[in-house]
């Protein structure tokens, strides 16, 4: 294939999205397309998707670093946002990037998932440090917030992952069927359970007491959404096994 211009390929990205279906608006209108931009980038500059990976967990972990090693302060709340919303970004760009190039495998999929998967682990793990190390809590209790906050998201991150697999493919649709187009109430509904508004959360490191109360406010609302969650996958996997024993 003749090589792009950033424009060329750029456009190319732009009509081979993935479906809007079950996204956040943050990642609709803020990750996907910044993603886009970066991958037109990265197409340029010849990188594969994996090496795309590489640089986005290299940005996210120094985003993850720096709150656990730096006391609180708004030049670090401004810095670890930007550190996390750039690696978020380039883990949409590296995607992105597989299906411009055609190079999407099975391992280049591991990767993803398993640097995602650790970056979500350690982001809380450093909140629990940084808690520790940093802040004035008014309560030892505050050190189980990140634990808790922790389980759930990989619970959701895991959870969602497998019940995707474990699902049958639904049969492709005729062309000319009409798709419906994506909830905009859903897609509003799940923005406290997107990364991009749990790296938001960061901006308030330079109140320790701010930053506290937007952290619980959010694991509060993982925590449910969670448990929400765990009930409609597990009722739609029985679903399945149901209909596959009255079809045997």
């Amino acid at each position: 294939m003749a090589e792009l211009s950033y424009g060329a390929a750029l456009e190319r990205l732009r009509g081979a999205q993935k479906t809007a279906k079950g996204v956040s608006l943050y990642s609709r209108y803020v990750n996907r397309p910044l993603g886009r931009r970066l991958a037109a980038a990265a197409y340029r500059l010849r990188l594969t998707p994996n090496q795309v990976t590489v640089v986005s967990a290299v940005f996210s972990f120094a985003g993850v670093a720096a709150v656990a090693a730096l006391p609180p302060s708004w030049p670090l709340a401004v810095g670890v946002y930007a550190a996390l919303v750039l690696g978020f970004a380039l883990d949409s760009a590296d995607g992105q990037l597989a299906r411009l190039r055609g190079r999407s495998s099975p391992a280049g999929e591991w990767l993803d998932h398993t640097v995602d998967c650790a970056k979500i682990t350690a982001l809380h793990g450093a909140v629990l440090i940084a808690f520790y190390r940093h802040f004035q809590l008014p309560s030892d209790g505050w050190l189980l917030l990140p634990l808790v906050f922790q389980l759930a998201a990989v619970l959701v991150f895991f959870g969602g992952l497998l019940t995707d697999k474990l699902k049958p493919r639904p049969a492709a649709a005729p062309a000319a069927a009409p798709q419906a187009p994506p909830s905009r109430l859903r897609a509003v509904a799940l923005l406290p359970v997107d990364y991009g508004v749990m790296c938001a959360v960061f901006l308030l490191l330079g109140d320790e007491r701010a930053f506290r109360l937007g952290y619980a406010a959010l694991c509060c609302a993982y925590v449910a959404f969670c448990a929400a969650f765990s009930v409609k996958w597990f009722r739609e996997l029985s679903a399945v096994n149901a209909d596959s024993a009255a079809r045997s």
